[in-house]
């Protein structure tokens, strides 16, 4: 067994894909040490009588083996040291990704959350962070969790000295188009803020439902210099599990679907299905027409049964 992680090794390459695409945050030596023993346990007991923070634990567990080709085999056969061995190499990419992603989007978010031409006042040093978050008016707005009024200076002093201490499914109001919240309508422009869209933050369309962008943006606002997946002043582990538990929501999937087509029609403005009729009598198109005749054909023979 290698009794080192090195950066050589695919699975932190691995790591690094798997952390940017499917799922950023995440203890790997755990994750694969209990995903292990639940695999044992599901031989008499279903997973539908797990906790819901297993199974999502275990949903994770299943995409990275899905992932990786022989993993599932080199964990059965191998010995507890080389479960945790495994984990950190993956982690270690991972982490890795995490870095390089937040230490780029501390200083690129200055360039987005100003109009262009104009100046932030007072200004916000890209080299340090320590007057960012509720410490400056304008990340102090953005960060503000919704249904909170910025410009009411007590809530402004309670956030800015801790009294009012903000939970991450207190979602702050760059997360919605032209950071305007409707209590009304909470779906209302969530997720569609230009903040999200700036393709620096985002990786693949995929990438909208399984790693929500937004817990690094969050991040680089804030005042907090070391990305932490257990900082309790951030709370950012909260903050994306709450994105990823609404997002999987299977209730919630006409809404997600939705916001799947926007950010598809973001990322490929030109190319998006949303925007391109079929070409009539192309092979594409007499597919549809057949399929929808079945599918009447069908109809009508349940309606007569």
């Amino acid at each position: 067994m290698v009794s080192h992680c090195s950066t050589s090794d695919p699975l932190v390459s691995h790591g690094r894909h798997f952390g940017r695409t499917v799922f950023a945050l995440c203890n790997y030596p755990s994750l694969l040490t209990n995903g292990i023993l639940r695999l044992e346990q599901m031989e008499d007991t279903p997973l539908e009588d797990f906790s819901a923070e297993e199974r999502r634990e275990h949903h994770v567990f299943e995409q990275l083996l899905e992932s990786y080709p022989g993993l599932l085999e080199r964990l059965k056969n191998g010995s507890d040291e080389d479960i945790l061995l495994v984990g950190e190499l993956i982690g270690k990419g991972a982490a890795g990704a995490r870095g390089d992603d937040t230490k780029t989007l501390k200083s690129a978010v200055l360039d987005w959350i100003v109009p262009q031409g104009e100046a932030i006042q007072p200004p916000l040093h890209r080299n340090s962070k320590i007057d960012c978050g509720f410490n400056h008016d304008l990340t102090g707005f953005l960060l503000c969790p919704v249904g909170l009024d910025w410009n009411d200076s007590q809530t402004k002093e309670n956030l800015r000295s801790g009294e009012l201490w903000v939970c991450g499914d207190q979602w702050p109001i760059f997360v919605y188009a032209h950071h305007t919240y409707d209590s009304e309508d909470p779906w209302n422009g969530l997720l569609r803020s230009r903040l999200l869209a700036y393709k620096h933050v985002f990786t693949s369309p995929s990438s909208v439902e399984k790693e929500p962008k937004a817990t690094f943006v969050r991040f680089a606002l804030s005042s907090s210099s070391v990305f932490s997946r257990t900082d309790t002043t951030t709370d950012s582990e909260t903050f994306y599990h709450s994105l990823l538990d609404l997002l999987g929501d299977p209730d919630e999937s006409k809404e997600v679907d939705e916001l799947l087509t926007w950010w598809n029609r973001q990322v490929f403005p030109t190319s998006s299905a949303a925007k391109r009729r079929i070409t009539a009598n192309s092979a594409l198109s007499k597919i549809r027409q057949k399929r929808l005749a079945l599918k009447q054909i069908s109809g009508l023979n349940t309606e007569s049964s």
